[in-house]
C-alpha cells in the first residue's frame, strides 16, 4: 500500500500537536519525538516507493543524485504551512528521514526566560556571542528571538548564514538577509567572506563548524562587527577549548588573544520535561566575559571558568548545575538523574 509522506506529516502533527521530530525508516513505523519521547505512532508503514517519491518532490534532481551517491543529505521540506529541517540517510534497512519541526512564530526572549543578561549584551555592537549546548536544546530559537530582538530595536544591516533557515524574519527596524547554505552560498565560510563586503553590522553564523569558519568569525567580531554564532558544546570552558583547538598548535596563542578581546557571551542551555507535564522548560550556563574571564583567556587558564562563573553572579553569570537547582527547588522539573 502505498502511503504519501506529505499526508503522513500533516496526519501526524494533528495526532502530535507539538510534536518536535518525525522518524520515518523504510518498511517501518513512523516514529515521533513528542515532549521530548519517542513515541511509535499507529500509521502505516513507509515503502522504498514512498521515499523515493518523497524525495524526488523535495529535492533538485542534483540532490537527489548526490543523495543516492552518497548516502546522507540535508533539505528543507515544506508540507502546506509546516516546514522541516530534514536529514535523509540510507542504513542496513534503506532509506531513512529525520524531520525536525521549524516552529515559524519567532518568540520573544521575555517568553524564553532567557536569562535577564542576555538582552543587556545584544546592546554591544562588535564581539562574539555564542549559543550552545546538544542537538534539541533550543539553540536555534534563542538565537531568533535574540536577532528579533535586534530587529525590533536597532537600526541595522543583519546577515544571517544558516543550514537550513528556521525562522523567517521581516525587516522592522533593521534590514535583515538570510542565506541558506548549499542554496544560497556553498560553505559558510565562503558566505562569511562575502558577508563582511556586504555592509553587515550583525552576522548569524548557525554553526561554528571548522577553522576556516571560526577564524573569520574572530576576524569579523575583531573588527567591529556583532557576530553570533553555535557550537555543540556543553559549557563556556569546553567552548573556549573547542575554538581553541581548531586551530593549528602555532595559532593557539594568537587566537586566545582574540578571543580574550571579541567574545562577549556565552549562553549554554538544556531543556528538560516541566513537571507539570505541560511541556519543555530551559536552563542556562551563562559565562559573561569580564576582565577576570578574558585574562583566564588569555593565560590559557581554562579549567578556572568554571570557578569564575560561579563567583561572577554579580554580572549575571550562573552555572549550569546551580540553574538546574533552582529550576527543581521551584517543583518546576524533577531532579535529572546527571546531576545528584
Amino acid at each position: 500500500m502505498s502511503t504519501d509522506i506529505n499526508n503522513l506529516l500533516s496526519s501526524l502533527l494533528d495526532q502530535f500537536p507539538g510534536l518536535s521530530d518525525v522518524h520515518l525508516s523504510q518498511n517501518k513505523v513512523p516514529a515521533v519525538r513528542f515532549k521530548g519521547e519517542i513515541i511509535i505512532s499507529d500509521q502505516e508503514r513507509v515503502t522504498e516507493e514512498d521515499f523515493l517519491n518523497f524525495f524526488s518532490q523535495h529535492m533538485t534532481k542534483k540532490e537527489l543524485e548526490k543523495y543516492l551517491e552518497e548516502g546522507d543529505m540535508d533539505f528543507a521540506v515544506q508540507v502546506e504551512n509546516n516546514r522541516f529541517r530534514t536529514n535523509s540517510f540510507t542504513s542496513s534497512n534503506g532509506h531513512n528521514c529525520v524531520l525536525r519541526v521549524i516552529v515559524s512564530d519567532i518568540p520573544d526572549i521575555k517568553v524564553l526566560n532567557l536569562p535577564k543578561v542576555v538582552e543587556k549584551v545584544l546592546n554591544n555592537h562588535a564581539g562574539l556571542i555564542l549559543v550552545t549546548g546538544q542537538t534539541g536544546s533550543g539553540k536555534s530559537t534563542s538565537l531568533a528571538a535574540m536577532i528579533d530582538s535586534i530587529n525590533s530595536t536597532r537600526q541595522a544591516n543583519i546577515i544571517t548564514i544558516e543550514d537550513p533557515i528556521e525562522f523567517m524574519h521581516q525587516n522592522k527596524k533593521s534590514i535583515i538577509s538570510q542565506r541558506e547554505v548549499g542554496r544560497d552560498t556553498q560553505s559558510f565560510a565562503r558566505a562569511i567572506k562575502a558577508a563582511l563586503r556586504e555592509d553587515p553590522d550583525i552576522i548569524l553564523l548557525g554553526e561554528l563548524r571548522d577553522y576556516e569558519t571560526i577564524s573569520l568569525a574572530l576576524t569579523a567580531a575583531e573588527t567591529g562587527h556583532l557576530v553570533f554564532g553555535t557550537l555543540h558544546t556543553s559549557g563556556a570552558s569546553s567552548t573556549i577549548n573547542r575554538i581553541i583547538d581548531a586551530y593549528p598548535p602555532q595559532e593557539q596563542a594568537q587566537a586566545r588573544s582574540q578571543l580574550s578581546t571579541s567574545l562577549q557571551m556565552v549562553l549554554t542551555q538544556r531543556l528538560f520535561k516541566k513537571k507539570d507535564g505541560s511541556g519543555r522548560i530551559g536552563a542556562f550556563e551563562v559565562m559573561v566575559c569580564n576582565s577576570a574571564i578574558r585574562n583566564l583567556i588569555r593565560e590559557s587558564k581554562i579549567p578556572q571558568i568554571d570557578q569564575a562563573i560561579e563567583t561572577g553572579a554579580s554580572d549575571g553569570m550562573i552555572n549550569m548545575k546551580k540553574y538546574i537547582e533552582n529550576l527543581v527547588n521551584n517543583d518546576l522539573i524533577n531532579q535529572p538523574k546527571d546531576i545528584e
